[in-house]
């Protein structure tokens, strides 16, 4: 009885402390939940886009400012003094060659043929009695049954009756000019510009232009280049197989556009501008359409040369710094370095590179704000494609020069 009772006593008193194992036991296990999310698994590097530098052969080209003129700019001027009578053409339209734009009062000058003519007639018979009259003069001499004086002034009378014959003839040509140069014609093909002169004006010779006609296809180029663009132009095209003037030009509008025919070089001024450097080129352009017009603006395109064995690169792998250029840089742990480069020509979207960079190098285009000195990345080929190169310029691309 005793061991029972001692034995229900112990039992009795050890039951009060259960729930405060379980709370420690409870606590315990909390902290080593805690402890086990704490450890997670370490952070994946950032992914970045990157292109292997290759060389490339890329073509240079160059842009200037060009003013567009009629290949033939024809100043229509009247040639006789006289009173505009008609205008026989639409201002701005299309004329061909003999086309008669303006009509002077032809009256007058009419007359004055009409004089002429008459005076001609006259003359050519006062020629034929004198010519009738050494006819009979001469066989009378002969026989001396008139002197040799009377023969003598038949032949001279007969000699100036000719000769005013043929004066009066020049007289009557250039009366039919004066009356043909009442009407007033082209020239030459091309379209015709705002009429200078009104119907009723009285026009002359030494008066200012009536209007003026102008070929327009080929439509004429002119633009201003440096002597150094000129050298460079001319030893890129001089001892090829191009003898025709046939180097190639680009024409960019003023809104941009460019035009879709080519043009070609025409000529190169005699001489440099002393005063700025400049030499003067024209080129041709095909205008069928009459699509361009004298006074226009636009730039003009061409390649200069052709660089080999360059480096190039995307403008957003190539960040600016105080006027210094780097790039980032991968090792071949995949850790970044910032490396200085030198470039060039701006050409299209790309940097022409001049130095900094080898070929095999790994470059970062895609990703640089996540690329830090010494991050280690993961490489991912570029979007273009993997060790490709950027693309080259085509000849709608903009200029990496300009004047």
């Amino acid at each position: 009885m005793i061991y029972r009772t001692r034995s229900s006593h112990i039992h009795l008193a050890a039951a009060p402390y259960r729930p405060l194992a379980a709370a420690i036991l409870i606590f315990f296990a909390g902290v080593l939940l805690v402890g086990c999310k704490k450890k997670t698994p370490p952070p994946q590097p950032p992914e970045v886009q990157i292109i292997t530098v290759a060389t490339t052969n890329v073509p240079i080209f160059e842009e200037w400012i060009g003013t567009l003129d009629g290949d033939v700019n024809a100043q229509i001027r009247a040639q006789v003094t006289g009173y505009l009578q008609t205008q026989n053409y639409a201002e701005g339209s299309e004329v061909k060659k003999g086309d008669e734009l303006f009509q002077i009062d032809p009256r007058p000058f009419q007359a004055v043929l009409d004089q002429a003519e008459a005076k001609l007639t006259q003359d050519q018979a006062q020629a034929e009695k004198a010519q009738l009259d050494q006819n009979r003069y001469t066989p009378l001499a002969k026989e001396q049954a008139i002197s040799q004086e009377e023969l003598d002034n038949a032949v001279q009378a007969n000699l100036g009756a000719k000769a005013q014959v043929k004066a009066d003839e020049a007289q009557i040509e250039t009366a039919r000019l004066n009356l043909g140069f009442t009407k007033i014609i082209s020239p030459i093909d091309g379209i015709a510009g705002v009429a200078q002169a009104q119907i009723g004006d009285l026009v002359s010779p030494g008066g200012s232009v009536l209007t003026t006609v102008s070929t327009v296809d080929p439509i004429r180029v002119y633009f201003q280049v440096s002597e150094q663009s000129y050298e460079s132009f001319w030893r890129h095209y001089i001892g090829t197989t191009d003898t025709n003037n046939t180097v190639p030009l680009d024409l960019i509008l003023s809104d941009g556009s460019r035009y879709p025919a080519k043009g070609r070089f025409f000529f190169a001024d005699r001489q440099v501008n002393p005063n700025t450097g400049t030499l003067q080129i024209a080129g041709h352009f095909p205008n069928p359409n009459f699509t361009l017009r004298p006074g226009q603006y636009g730039r003009i395109r061409a390649q200069t040369q052709t660089r080999t064995n360059v480096v190039m690169l995307p403008q957003r792998a190539v960040t600016e710094l105080q006027g210094t250029y780097q790039v980032d840089l991968l090792t071949e742990t995949n850790s970044v370095h910032l490396q200085s480069v030198k470039v060039g020509d701006q050409i299209a979207s790309d940097w022409l590179i001049e130095s900094g960079l080898k070929t095999g190098d790994r470059v970062v285009v895609e990703g640089t704000q996540k690329a830090r000195e010494g991050t280690v990345v993961n490489p991912q080929p570029f979007g273009r494609g993997t060790n490709q190169t950027p693309a080259q310029p085509d000849a709608a691309s903009p200029t990496n020069k300009s004047q």
